[in-house]
């Protein structure tokens, strides 16, 4: 499973939103947290988010058994850690 932890601030938001909009992707909150949840990857774009440069490579608080194998100016990719 990918969990992706991002604070619960006003200008992060977006980017559960937009995670959320994946059918596969499940949001919920841990604490001050959003969590972000899926089986395989987790894909959020960037432009949709609406989040300027600063606040999209500062809105990743933590990731649980996963790891980022995409994070620039068009997307944030998130996978699962290999299993061996």
């Amino acid at each position: 499973m990918t969990t992706l932890f991002v604070l619960d601030v006003p200008e992060n938001k977006p980017v559960a939103v937009v995670a959320g909009e994946d059918p596969d992707v499940t949001v919920d909150r841990m604490g001050p947290y959003f969590r972000i949840t899926a089986d395989d990857a987790i894909v959020v774009d960037r432009r949709a988010t609406g989040c300027r440069h600063a606040v999209w490579y500062s809105s990743v608080a933590g990731l649980l058994d996963s790891r980022i194998t995409q994070w620039d100016k068009d997307a944030l990719r998130v996978e699962p850690l290999a299993t061996t």
